[in-house]
């Protein structure tokens, strides 16, 4: 028992951590109804804030740490509460991206104050230790357990002895209810956004000087804590606590085996998205379905045939004179028609059936690993290992498909988003993928080689050119309508006698083997990948969304104008922190698009009927309409 003392020791610290994080989270979704992805953001702009003062500033700990928590990350929950409401009549898609627009806002912000390189976040308690029961515990340890045990201790008695925590608990159950005693919903929700957004804060604090100051980094620990709130059923603050210290420990436990057994090197920090996907997954039905404002159906627009014809003969001769009018940028474009055939992937889902998915990279990262195999092991030609890399991705799409089935938009997202921090945290260094050596190698067609850049860029084309073909076929087909009516009503099309779970199960199918051929084609566009490279990081699938949402509805157009913001027209820029000031400006788009094109939308919809009615009722209409009398 001695030997897992000093395990335990630590896993109560590091579930105290995520146990705080957790329970501002769970705190923010039990009483506005909105998940906020951004939460791990919160922290680590905590983290940040404390740095600020304490070290670049010269403040005593304790003041700075009271700054920080007490008022910082009270007024960001209060600057987030409005948008919140607003976000609260709007589909769930719209929430996801949005709350996801925050977190790449927030990270880019950070990046470009402080830099993208971690920073040393030195202790403010002291690290000298003393034995308890042969285990050496150290006094910042027992401040963090303190400290983390006090907040929760005072957040329970503030439900159940204060006025505004009485009515925090109401307006989850009944906000009607609640106005009707003269309370106001709106500021009991402000003060529980700004209660949990300290309680964000200050698990970042904590727990930056163990991990150091780095946006993304700091994000993706907090984010760890999604797990223990799937276990409260993002409702029971106590379960949740309980349920994120049980992972710290038994996430600690496995390390004391780690060295002995190398495949298990990757399961302690994957161990809560393992918890967060299985909770989902495997909780009986109904668990996690909750009511969902009726998203905004989509109507695709229908051009005339000659339009049609001229739009694409057009398009062809722009793309035939790319090679000669762009010069030595031709890998930038190549680069760009990849990204129209995973923007395509992605449509099909976000834009046409209304379902979320933030793991398209790890599908990508699935196919490129394959045809890696295929070609370099196997020895298979350049195509049919293509295409079969995309076949093998799709059982993948069709295992997170059972989410779908059983899941509401929001913990479908979720359960995308724990799975690709999953695979990444997880799987990319097994022989399963990425191996030992941590890359793979991919080489272009032969045929397609022999003319360098531009041969390949046409062959990339052809498979954007492809992708767009077959989303119109799909649009215009039996499965575009049932898509389209999975995203209007999914209730209506099962009383018409449709099989909601197949055309779930076809989408997420059809989607992955996109994303996977995608895959192949960034492979071999460098020729190598690397497992702790940018170009399959889950990062980027929150990336992905977020530019994909500022594009535009459209399944054809909207692909091709979000490949030409994230992946060509960044090429044209010089700055050294070009990728903080795409995470910033993406993510600000995101939010604005979220928010203000529904807005937008309905002021243009109101406009016209409105407009009608005034030169209806208008005194020059009435004398227009006056019989004209003829003298006589």
């Amino acid at each position: 028992m001695n030997d897992f003392l000093p395990y335990i020791v630590a896993g109560i610290v590091s579930g105290c951590l995520y146990g705080l994080a957790a329970t501002g989270l769970v705190l923010t979704y039990k009483t506005s109804g909105i998940f906020n992805f951004a939460h791990g953001a919160l922290a680590a702009a905590g983290a940040y804030c404390f740095h600020e003062l304490r070290v670049v500033r010269g403040w005593p700990w304790p003041p700075a740490l009271l700054v920080s928590a007490l008022v910082f990350a009270p007024l960001l929950g209060l600057v987030l509460e409005p948008l919140a409401r607003r976000l609260a009549a709007l589909d769930t898609a719209a929430r996801i991206v949005a709350t996801v627009g925050i977190l790449l806002l927030i990270t880019g912000a950070s990046q470009l104050l402080y830099g993208q390189a971690p920073i040393l976040a030195l202790p403010f308690v002291s690290t000298d230790t003393f034995r308890v029961g042969g285990v050496n515990v150290g006094y910042d340890q027992l401040t963090t357990v303190m400290i983390s045990l006090v907040c929760l201790g005072a957040l329970l008695v503030f439900f159940r002895r204060s006025r505004l925590g009485l009515e925090m608990r109401a307006v989850v159950d009944n906000t009607e209810l609640l106005g009707l005693t003269g309370a106001s919903p709106a500021a009991v929700r402000r003060w529980a956004w700004a209660v949990g957004a300290a309680f964000a804060a200050l698990s970042g604090i904590l727990l930056a000087p163990t991990v150091g100051l780095d946006a993304l980094f700091l994000t993706l620990l907090v984010v760890q804590a999604f797990g223990a709130a799937a276990v409260g059923r993002f409702r029971s603050i106590g379960v949740t606590y309980a349920a994120a210290v049980g992972i710290g420990i038994v996430g600690e436990i496995i390390k004391r085996y780690a060295p002995t057994v190398p495949s298990l090197a990757g399961l302690p920090p994957s161990l809560p998205f393992i918890v967060l996907f299985a909770v989902l997954v495997l909780s009986p039905p109904g668990t996690f379905r909750g009511r969902e404002p009726r998203p905004r159906p989509y109507r695709p627009v229908r051009l005339p045939r000659p339009a049609v014809v001229g739009t694409g003969v057009a398009g062809l001769g722009v793309v035939a004179l790319v090679p000669d009018l762009v010069g030595t940028k031709l890998p930038v474009y190549t680069n760009g028609a990849i990204f129209v055939v995973l923007f395509v992937s992605l449509a099909l889902l976000t834009r046409l059936s209304g379902q979320a998915s933030l793991c398209q990279m790890s599908f990508a990262a699935v196919g490129a690993t394959t045809f890696s195999r295929l070609t370099q092991d196997a020895g298979f030609p350049w195509l049919p290992a293509c295409l079969l890399a995309g076949l093998v991705v799709v059982p993948v799409g069709a295992l997170l498909a059972v989410p779908a089935i059983r899941l509401s938009s929001l913990y479908l997202g979720l359960a995308t988003f724990g799975f690709a921090i999953l695979v990444e945290r997880f799987v990319f260094n097994t022989f399963l993928m990425f191996g030992a050596l941590g890359d793979r190698l991919g080489a272009r067609p032969g045929m397609f080689n022999l003319d360098g850049d531009r041969g390949f860029f046409y062959l990339c084309a052809g498979f954007a050119a492809a992708s767009i073909g077959l989303a119109v076929i799909v649009g215009r087909s039996r499965l575009g309508r049932l898509l389209r009516g999975l995203a209007d009503s999914p209730v209506a099309l099962i009383t018409h006698g449709a099989n909601v779970s197949i055309t779930r199960v076809l989408v997420f199918c059809l989607s992955s083997f996109l994303a996977g051929v995608a895959g192949v084609l960034l492979l071999c566009l460098t020729g190598t990948a690397r497992a702790g490279g940018t170009t399959f990081g889950f990062f980027q699938s929150l990336l992905l969304l977020a530019v994909l949402a500022i594009s535009g509805r459209s399944v054809i157009v909207s692909p091709v104008i979000a490949a030409l913001f994230l992946a060509v027209l960044p090429s044209y820029s010089t700055s050294p922190d070009l990728g903080a000031w795409q995470s910033l400006l993406f993510g600000a788009a995101a939010v604005v698009a979220s928010v203000g094109g529904p807005v937008f939308g309905d002021y243009v919809r109101r406009a016209g009927p409105a407009s009608a009615w005034r030169r209806a009722a208008s005194p020059v209409a009435g004398r227009s309409r006056r019989p004209v009398e003829v003298m006589s």
